[in-house]
């Protein structure tokens, strides 16, 4: 049986954790639980699992790792705050099932030298994908990785068809709820930009070969081109509790933990190139993570920002990722060792050039 820590255990990948576990109560016992804010829940679901040791906010949440013992933690917080909990798993020696992806990328080298080989074992569904093909050869005969995207709730519009829609429209994701800002993340593709910083950090694959690729379907969650010309593909319908269970008991299988594909049925996959001109996130990624050092962080800063500024009628859609490269454009990072605090500062400058700019719009 293995023990399980789970931080935002009220989110969405919380609570699909949750029901991973609670269906395999002979293999995962919870001992850990941390929400952001939401103390009733978080109460109903401790009593529900026998959970002794809670936590609410960010600073009980890393106390709550530091302190209490366990196999696996779910990083499941939203937002680069998912940092410290990070550092503290990786520094107690725990596997680190990461969902969010924020603390990697933001954290860059600073969390990748503190990790063992194997210690993260990524939730993200493309990096759970990339990570099961890897299976099938060897690092040096990987030629390239490639992330699969539904293309969002604005698949096929131009540039200047995106300015005039609505956040509503945003979060009309036709795949997945992820909650506000992943969910506008995920229609900016930011979302998509982010998860090739962090395959690259978590893979140690080049940017030059990592490409992105528009999936509607969402069956194909990411695939590994090997050198021979193979690739291998991780195809399943679209539902975060495979990749969860694999986070949960890596490299194990859990058995139902999710719907297999129905072959008997007639059906259709498409892929379709990614058109930058509409949707730069990308690009844009590839070159903050080419860059390094504090410009992640800044890239990471700025998005969450205009984010909040869209949602709160200040800017219009197409303004969200023109402000994250004014930001990260006009942003000079110091060379020298990342730490928490020169992060945080990174972090706090980025907000304010992005508040600043966004009170200009």
């Amino acid at each position: 049986m293995r023990s399980v820590i789970i931080l935002g255990s009220t989110g969405s990948i919380g609570t699909q954790a949750l029901d991973v576990i609670r269906a395999n109560p002979r293999r995962f016992d919870v001992v850990g639980l941390a929400v952001g804010s939401n103390r009733a829940e978080l109460e109903r679901q401790a009593e529900e699992f026998g959970v002794e040791h809670t936590a609410v906010g960010i600073d009980e949440a890393v106390q709550l790792v530091r302190s209490v013992d366990a196999d696996v933690v779910l990083n499941g917080i939203t937002g680069s705050v998912g940092l410290g909990p990070t550092i503290a798993t990786l520094e107690r020696g725990m596997t680190l099932a990461l969902a969010n992806k924020e603390s990697l990328i933001v954290g860059g080298d600073l969390v990748t030298r503190l990790a063992s080989p194997g210690q993260i074992v990524p939730v993200d569904s493309e990096h759970s994908a990339i990570a099961q093909a890897l299976r099938s050869g060897t690092h040096d005969e990987v030629r390239r990785l490639v992330l699969t995207a539904s293309g969002g709730p604005f698949r096929g519009r131009r540039r200047e068809e995106l300015a005039d829609v609505t956040p509503a429209d945003a979060l009309a994701h036709p795949t997945w709820d992820m909650g506000l800002v992943v969910t506008t993340n995920s229609a900016t593709l930011v979302n998509k930009g982010l998860e090739v910083i962090e395959a690259h950090l978590l893979f140690a694959v080049d940017y030059d070969r990592i490409d992105v690729v528009v999936h509607p379907q969402s069956i194909v969650h990411s695939m590994v081109e090997f050198v021979d010309g193979s690739t291998i593909a991780q195809a399943s319908p679209p539902d975060m509790r495979l990749p969860i269970s694999l986070g949960l008991d890596w490299p194990n299988r859990v058995a139902a933990a999710g719907k297999p594909l129905d072959w008997t049925s007639a059906q259709q996959w498409s892929f379709e190139p990614l058109d930058e001109s509409a949707f730069p996130a990308v690009r844009l990624a590839k070159q903050v993570g080419r860059a390094g050092g504090e410009y992640p962080a800044v890239f990471n800063a700025a998005n969450e920002q205009a984010v909040a500024a869209f949602h709160a009628g200040r800017i219009v859609f197409t303004e969200i990722v023109d402000t994250v490269k004014a930001v990260v454009d006009a942003h000079e990072s110091p060379s020298g060792v990342l730490t928490v605090d020169s992060l945080a500062e990174a972090e706090r400058v980025a907000r304010r050039a992005a508040d600043l700019r966004i009170a200009r719009a």
